[in-house]
């Protein structure tokens, strides 16, 4: 997977850090026996998930894999290079 960029965008970043940010209040509140807080918390690691989808339909997410793949055969296009007339014909 070291050519994998799974994950590695805006959306994927705030969204993550949201949700850790609401396990975080989740868990200070478990320990002190507050559900409501303990609740609140988990309302906020849902809002990093909200948040997360919302960006990445904004486009700031990971696109999707059959329009990656266009992407891509058009780049190899535009960078291949041009082959003589000779090569095209014999085939």
């Amino acid at each position: 997977m070291a050519g994998s960029a799974h994950g590695h965008t805006p959306a994927a970043w705030t969204g993550v850090i949201i949700a850790f940010i609401g396990f975080c209040i989740a868990g200070v509140f478990m320990v002190a026996a507050n559900p409501l807080g303990f609740w609140a918390g988990m309302g906020v690691v849902v809002a990093g998930g909200l948040v997360g989808l919302a960006m990445r339909a904004a486009g700031l997410g990971m696109p999707k894999a059959e329009k990656a793949a266009q992407e891509r055969a058009r780049a190899q296009a535009a960078t291949a290079p041009a082959q003589p007339a000779s090569a095209q014909t014999s085939a």
